[in-house]
């Protein structure tokens, strides 16, 4: 799932991942909110909050949003950045290595909150959307831009257009049908993760953060480990 790239992927792998991982960054959006009231994958919403709090004369408030955008940039650069170097240097896991370290990330904010239970919020909000921006540059470039595990409104609008070209090209089906159920699954599975991790973190609390990485952790460790063991004389 971590490991195949582009053209070489199947869409089941590429159900799976966009299954899992948009599920993931559901959960984070939804504990973002419940903990700053700021949505850490929305990016057009952060956008959109930051002019109309500019347009109110909110310049402090409206810069916070514009913060998280640049968060979000900044977790998509150093993604972007850690794998074209990978791939260059032939690192089959660096896709694999990504998703370790947004893992690891992860775990740390839960362990951050465990330790500094008064952290503010401006900060953690802040590394949620770092962690978005990295997730989503991830899935983008091993799937050749086809899977986008936080882009909400994208998924949307390909939904919508599937369902035209369904319906209004009969011709185009087999074509359509496989890319109306990957973007469905992706929404499906974000706002299902939304719910979920809502209601884990209000039983739970930051141990969310260490289920979060336990998940991101099993499906990236694994193809690691074997890449390692294959490439031992």
């Amino acid at each position: 799932m971590l490991i195949r790239v582009g053209d070489d992927r199947t869409g089941v792998i590429d159900l799976f991942l966009a299954g899992v991982l948009s599920s993931v960054s559901g959960a984070l959006n939804a504990v973002g909110f419940l903990i700053a009231g700021s949505f850490t994958a929305n990016m057009t919403g952060n956008i959109s909050a930051f002019a109309d709090h500019m347009a109110g004369g909110a310049v402090l408030l409206s810069l916070s949003f514009l913060g998280l955008v640049a968060a979000f940039i900044c977790g998509a650069a150093a993604a972007g950045f850690a794998i074209q170097s990978g791939e260059r240097h032939h690192l089959r896991t660096i896709y694999a290595l990504a998703i370790v370290a947004e893992a690891l990330f992860v775990l740390l904010l839960g362990v951050l909150l465990a330790l500094w239970p008064s952290v503010p919020q401006g900060l953690l909000v802040s590394a949620l959307s770092f962690v978005m921006g990295l997730q989503n540059a991830v899935t983008t470039m091993i799937s050749s831009s086809r899977v986008r595990t936080t882009h909400v409104s994208g998924m949307a609008t390909d939904i919508g257009i599937g369902l035209a070209l369904l319906f209004g090209n009969p011709g185009a089906r087999r074509d359509t049908l496989p890319k109306l159920r990957l973007h469905s699954l992706t929404l499906v599975c974000f706002a299902c993760g939304g719910v979920l991790g809502a209601v884990l973190f209000g039983l739970v609390g930051h141990w969310l953060f260490t289920l979060c990485g336990a998940v991101l952790l099993l499906i990236s460790v694994p193809p690691v480990l074997r890449a390692a063991a294959s490439s031992r004389p």
